[in-house]
């Protein structure tokens, strides 16, 4: 079976790809890189010339010839190859009429486990929303405990703040509910420590990129200082950043991105490697219902497998596919429909024009950048 082409399509805020072969077979994908999908756009457009014309089926090969021919590699041209692999391996499903958890070894849970984000632009309005959000039937919730213009106010302010929006959800739902603070890259290292220190009473199951990705001294550093278990790894590309990340003993929970850190190929490797120091997988997820529908197929298929978003706000675009996955509470049902479970509308797509992230900035009181 011959890929005969390869089509990316920029809709609102994602980047889909569609591969069609000789056989009738078209494999959908996505790709991770939300900031500069357009850069991807252009990256899957060359790497076609690749791909158009060889054995859909050889998808290890494929990916360790693109990745390795010239050694150019990066988040960009990752993003792309992930959304090609994915497909790939939804192609691979329908040629057998089987799920692709069912290719990487078979599932070894019945439906994924998910979380759902607390809102709320004061404490009150947090604790409001971790209340619907356990009413309506989540166990595991995720925060961010940073009030409206928090870039503007002193260190102290920003931690007391935080401090009590933790205080006030756990307040309203109790200790029994999973509860994971999300950080979004916003501290430095003195004030992720103090941060840490102050939350300890209550329960963090995990604490989410406290600081910028691009040092792992510095976050080996918090590691080892703040008492609380470290999860990231969401802007990380290659199995070999995550093996670097694992071996120095950092986290206790990786954020691997199906649709950018190289697909099923990678991702299920670096989730092998993360097994063997019983650290567990926590994909970081964005994205359609595409990418909703492959990731799943991976968590159903690794063992180490701990949480994912629910991502409600892709279900707005459910009509773009034929078939969406099924949300239960707070969980979502594993598809045993072959390939990744669905197929792309493409008749659909042109509803829903290309949204490009604008670059803002976020600032201090002084006007320097904040993150």
């Amino acid at each position: 079976m011959k890929i005969e082409k390869i089509t990316p399509f920029l809709v609102d805020r994602f980047l889909l790809v569609r591969v069609y072969t000789d056989q009738g077979l078209v494999g959908n994908g996505e790709a991770g890189l939300w900031a500069h999908h357009g850069v991807v756009h252009r990256a899957i457009l060359e790497l076609s010339d690749y791909f158009v014309g060889k054995d859909a089926a050889r998808i290890e090969h494929h990916y360790q010839t693109v990745s390795r021919d010239a050694h150019f590699m990066g988040a960009a041209l990752s993003a792309a190859l992930s959304a090609i692999d994915i497909a790939l391996w939804d192609i691979a499903g329908q040629a057998v009429g089987q799920p692709v958890h069912q290719l990487l070894g078979g599932r070894v849970r019945d439906k994924i486990k998910v979380f759902a984000n607390v809102g709320g632009a004061t404490v009150a309005e947090c604790a409001a929303s971790a209340q619907q959000q356990v009413a309506a039937g989540y166990i595991s919730l995720r925060m961010s405990p940073f009030l409206p213009g928090f870039e503007r106010k002193t260190p102290s302010q920003v931690v007391g703040e935080a401090v009590a929006m933790v205080a006030a959800v756990r307040d309203a739902v109790g200790f029994n509910i999973d509860l994971g603070l999300e950080i979004h890259r916003n501290l430095r290292p003195e004030e992720a420590i103090i941060l840490a220190r102050e939350l300890l009473p209550f329960r963090i199951l995990y604490y989410e990129d406290p600081l910028a990705p691009e040092s792992l001294e510095s976050m080996e550093y918090i590691a080892k200082t703040a008492p609380l278990p470290m999860a990231t790894g969401e802007r990380f590309y290659n199995i070999f950043q995550f093996k670097d990340l694992i071996d120095r003993k950092i986290v206790s929970l990786i954020r691997p991105d199906l649709s950018l850190a190289g697909g099923f190929t990678q991702v299920k490797k670096i989730a092998a490697i993360a097994e063997s120091a019983f650290v567990g997988i926590f994909p970081h997820l964005m994205g359609s219902p595409v990418n909703i529908a492959a990731f799943c197929q991976l968590d159903a298929a690794v063992p180490n497998y701990v949480l994912m978003e629910s991502h409600p706000t892709a279900d707005a675009f459910n009509d773009i596919v034929d078939t969406p996955v099924e949300r239960q509470g707070g969980y979502f049902v594993v598809s045993d429909r072959p390939g990744i479970g669905l197929h792309i509308d493409e008749g659909k797509l042109d509803n829903y024009p290309y949204q490009p992230k604008k670059i803002l900035g976020n600032y201090h009181a002084d006007g320097s950048v904040a993150h």
